[in-house]
């Protein structure tokens, strides 16, 4: 469950990208958050995964309550959240299996089960024959594909995405849908800001629009 009441997000420089937002997320949920250029978007999923923090109001995941969560606790609150990536954010001079396998060296999981949790992630985007490759020698889309498998190698309750499809044609971009789509299916809640109106459109999940850092709309199609 995510659950925003009252927030608002003010930066040093007096910008406020988020002013008294309040909507909630249900466990296993999967929406789409929009809204135009600097409407708040890429701001609101950095509040869920505490790379930044409310100015004002309360956050909440899964009943903890991120604005009062201490700062020695936010690595061990991350494991339970995936995020994909517009630009990938791939490890350019490792290798596919290299890069998928990077969260759960930092979580110290040992050798053997880091073998069989990043093959099982490469399998689930289709990309199991690419693992000693490196990313330069992938496309586009196999390498959001690989950014797809390490947000989900943890096996994170919770899967963020920030513009996942905006350098993707129209095809590869259903395909990746339809990928997080799978990954709702078997329980994750799955979060993901995009402009992608026409694509969306044509999908069953709640959209979420912001407005200049305020709540416009929800609605389900």
């Amino acid at each position: 469950m995510i659950r925003f009441t009252d927030v608002y997000k003010r930066y040093p420089n007096r910008y406020e990208a988020l002013s008294g937002l309040s909507f909630h997320l249900n466990d296993g949920e999967m929406a789409f958050l929009t809204g135009h250029s600097g409407a708040g978007k890429s701001t609101l999923l950095k509040l869920i995964a505490l790379i930044e923090r409310s100015s004002h109001g309360q956050v909440l995941v899964n009943n903890q309550n991120l604005t009062s969560l201490p700062k020695r606790k936010i690595p061990h609150y991350r494991r339970q959240i995936g995020i994909v990536f517009q630009d990938h954010n791939l490890l350019h001079d490792r290798t596919v299996f290299d890069n998928v396998a990077l969260p759960l060296i930092i979580a110290g999981e040992n050798h053997r089960e880091i073998g069989r949790r990043v093959r099982a992630s490469l399998d689930k985007v289709g990309l199991l024959g690419k693992e000693r490759n490196l990313p330069i020698a992938l496309s586009g889309g196999e390498q959001q594909r690989v950014g797809i498998a390490r947000a989900v190698v943890n096996r994170p309750p919770i899967l963020l995405a920030d513009e996942p499809t905006g350098n993707l044609d129209p095809e590869l971009s259903r395909d990746i849908m339809h990928l997080f789509e799978q990954f709702n299916q078997v329980g994750t809640t799955v979060f993901i800001a995009t402009h992608d109106l026409d694509l969306i459109n044509t999908l069953p999940h709640r959209q979420i629009t912001l407005d200049a850092g305020r709540l416009a709309e929800q609605n389900l199609i």
